[in-house]
């Protein structure tokens, strides 16, 4: 049940950062190995980038890639919450009682890769579908795939079945980071707000707060990692040049899917708890 709550808190995150990362894609792949003034700048910054992509593809434009994006969400946060929180019900992440920095931080590491290794083919699709544009503001590598089971189809047939993993040597030290960052901050977090006693015991507002704490640490951490999955998942090969700065944008997107997957995660938890 751990790993279906996990997934579900996922997709519900998913349905309002979707956009966000469709944002963040296009803003990474802008001038990929290029040097700078050397290429067409389609996005500003992500206020622009949301207008154009509305503009130009239409609003169903910042939707792409959502179906593909709830799969991966629901298999990949799935397994990787639901390995966490089992972990932590067995108290192995608690030493004397409180939350353990080290012990959290691996915990939230190797379910980041378990869940990176899960969610990698559908990662790679969700980047293919989420990267393709309208010409005119077309950035990095312009796939032609009609949905999600036709760009795995493709694929597959295009480089066998480890085709379907190319570029998860990036996406692995990318959960693992971000997921090792994230959910040891949210615990230790979540300990502290409740010691401050600033909201009632059980209160939303107490994973609210360890989310927005949370979710700084995590797109600081995870950043440098994400930009260079972004390109590589992107690239007909593997080739990869200089790795640029994309904080505002990523935080944009992971900031907020931060936030609410964990508060909807800790609020679907306690409910199954209270019905049990």
């Amino acid at each position: 049940m751990d790993f279906v709550l996990g997934g579900v808190a996922a997709c519900g995150a998913c349905f309002f950062t979707n956009p966000l990362e469709v944002v963040k894609t296009r803003m990474q792949l802008q001038g990929e190995l290029k040097s700078r003034g050397t290429y067409q700048v389609y996005y500003r910054n992500v206020f622009h980038a949301f207008y154009t992509i509305g503009k130009v593809d239409g609003l169903a434009g910042l939707q792409k890639g959502l179906v593909a994006g709830l799969v991966y969400q629901f298999s990949m946060n799935g397994v990787r919450l639901g390995s966490y929180a089992i972990i932590e019900s067995l108290g192995y992440i608690h030493t004397d009682g409180r939350v353990s920095a080290s012990k959290s931080t691996v915990s939230g590491a190797v379910a980041g890769v378990v869940g990176a290794v899960m969610g990698s083919p559908i990662y790679l699709v969700k980047t293919h579908l989420q990267s393709q544009s309208t010409s005119t503001i077309a950035v990095g590598h312009q796939y032609k795939h009609r949905g999600m089971m036709h760009a795995l189809l493709a694929i597959h047939k295009q480089h066998g079945i480890t085709g379907l993993w190319r570029g998860s040597s990036a996406a692995i030290p990318r959960v693992s980071v971000g997921s090792a960052a994230q959910l040891s901050t949210f615990s230790a977090s979540k300990e502290l707000v409740s010691d401050l006693q600033v909201f009632p015991d059980g209160s939303w507002l107490v994973a609210l707060s360890a989310g927005m704490i949370s979710s700084v640490v995590v797109v600081m951490a995870m950043t440098p990692f994400d930009v260079v999955s972004t390109r590589l998942y992107n690239q007909p090969v593997d080739n990869l040049g200089k790795v640029r700065n994309c904080l505002g944008a990523s935080y944009f997107r992971i900031g907020p899917h931060t936030i609410i997957s964990l508060l909807f995660w800790n609020e679907l938890r306690n409910l199954y708890q209270s019905y049990r």
